[in-house]
């Protein structure tokens, strides 16, 4: 309690800091140049002069812009304050000292990214509640019968095709009760049934736009370059990454897991519990339905539309009451991406992205290959992942790395596509991504439980994507 106070004092400081600072600058803001005074508003006096003005106060947003940035980034990695809140200070900020206009600096609000992200926790939300996903769950995992292995690959399967499609939290949520019976009543140890599930709910997000967080932030910072990402698209690194993950698990990482059990008692709350046969059906055929038109009709209809419009009918059909469907929103996803693209608008438009990449292209050795730029952010997202929201982690370097990969006039796909692949591997540490806090308590898992099995994954996981990356999103297209 004693630290949490202490970080939220330290960050209260800093951001009182950036008042001040942000103060002093508007202040100290030269006059703009008179025209009547330099010969006319054609005059080349005039014109010079007003771009020197234009070019000292956008240097000057530019270094507020790296003051949001660092003030952010504590907040987020600390998690001092709730990061949704954080994220909503950075628009409130930039609206409330003119830096931006209101509607530009909460455009986030309405951006398609946020609006395709809200209507699939709706249709995914339907899943959940009209209990089609534990149906499917349960019936693979009985399947298994009693053999261990077959049992774990079970369960990597199974949660593989949820979280790809559905939120990962809600996938281990579903089927941790279910594992959790299963390996008590047959004296298994939880840890290696838990630690699979929670490993695959990471790597099979990777497989589609809406299967992970971090898809999502590097999804909405290629679209400000006007890159369109298929639903799909990500299944060439994800599908791999997928095999790999199973393959890993079952020879080694359940290994690495010493024979421990725990005494926590989870709640199976779906017990008892009696669905809607005909409201399954239907939220699966809607499920199907968007998925088909997000990977074949793009052309005719956008993404978010889709997305919404499944949403709406899962709503209209009785798959979800008006209530649950709020409550299946991730509102601290949504507040999080909306605020933190205003933060990305201002690291492009003021000018800050790019003195951040040059610093970071200099202390490369000033003109480093795209390819080893790739890896050097591929591995500082995931550090940074691991100890901080891995949507915060995404949201914070994805435009950064787009703007370091501009500078060096390489297509920037990779290198954002690397940052959100490298934040989806929250593998290494308990508190990295809530399906690997699920499953520590009741697993009886340790820290080093996550570091022994995560950091070899997480590896194996850079390997695919910097193998695959730059052949399918190549940095200098031909």
């Amino acid at each position: 309690m004693k630290d949490k106070r202490l970080v939220r004092i330290i960050g209260i400081v800093l951001f009182a800091a950036l008042i001040v600072w942000t103060v002093m600058t508007l202040m100290g803001q030269p006059e703009a140049p008179n025209a009547d005074a330099l010969g006319g508003a054609d005059s080349e006096a005039y014109t010079t002069a007003l771009a020197d003005y234009n070019a000292e106060i956008q240097h000057g947003y530019a270094m507020l812009t790296l003051g949001v940035l660092v003030v952010i980034a504590f907040f987020f990695i600390t998690e001092a304050f709730p990061i949704a809140m954080s994220a909503m200070m950075i628009p409130c900020y930039y609206s409330a000292f003119g830096i931006m206009p209101y509607k530009t600096a909460f455009g986030g609000l309405i951006d398609s990214s946020v609006i395709l992200f809200a209507g699939m926790f709706l249709v995914g939300g339907a899943m959940f509640q009209t209990g089609l996903a534990q149906k499917i769950g349960i019936t693979c995992v009985k399947a298994a019968g009693g053999s261990e292995t077959k049992l774990v690959l079970f369960i990597m399967i199974i949660t593989g095709a949820l979280s790809a499609f559905l939120s990962n939290t809600g996938t281990v949520a579903c089927l941790l009760p279910v594992c959790l019976g299963i390996a008590d009543s047959q004296g298994m140890n939880r840890a290696k049934l838990l630690m699979p599930l929670a490993i695959m709910a990471s790597s099979g997000g990777m497989i589609t736009l809406a299967g992970t967080p971090p898809n999502m932030s590097a999804y909405s910072t290629l679209l400000t370059i006007d890159v369109q990402m298929g639903f799909f698209d990500y299944a060439v690194v994800g599908i791999p990454v997928t095999i790999v993950s199973i393959i890993y698990m079952m020879l080694i990482g359940n290994r690495l897991l010493p024979d421990r059990h725990s005494d926590v008692e989870v709640e199976d709350e779906e017990e008892g519990k009696v669905y809607d046969t005909k409201k399954q059906i239907i939220s699966g055929v809607i499920l199907a339905i968007c998925v088909l038109v997000m990977a074949f009709f793009t052309d005719y209809v956008g993404l978010e539309t889709v997305a919404v419009i499944g949403g709406l009918v899962c709503v209209f059909t009785g798959c979800l009451t008006d209530k649950e469907a709020y409550e299946a929103i991730d509102w601290t996803t949504i507040f999080l991406f909306a605020g933190a693209l205003g933060l990305a608008n201002a690291m492009a438009s003021t000018g800050a992205g790019k003195i951040l990449a040059d610093a970071v292209v200099g202390a490369l050795g000033g003109a480093p290959n795209p390819y080893i730029l790739m890896i050097v952010l591929f591995l500082l997202a995931g550090i940074l992942t691991q100890f901080m929201s891995n949507t915060a982690a995404a949201a914070l370097l994805c435009p950064i790395g787009l703007s370091i990969a501009e500078s060096l006039g390489a297509d920037p796909t990779g290198v954002v596509l690397a940052i959100g692949f490298s934040c989806s591997a929250a593998y290494c540490t308990p508190v990295a991504t809530p399906p690997n806090t699920m499953v520590y308590g009741p697993g009886g898992l340790t820290f080093m439980d996550y570091v022994k099995v995560g950091v070899p994954i997480f590896l194996l996981v850079g390997v695919c994507a910097v193998v695959i990356i730059p052949i399918v999103w190549p940095f200098f297209p031909a």
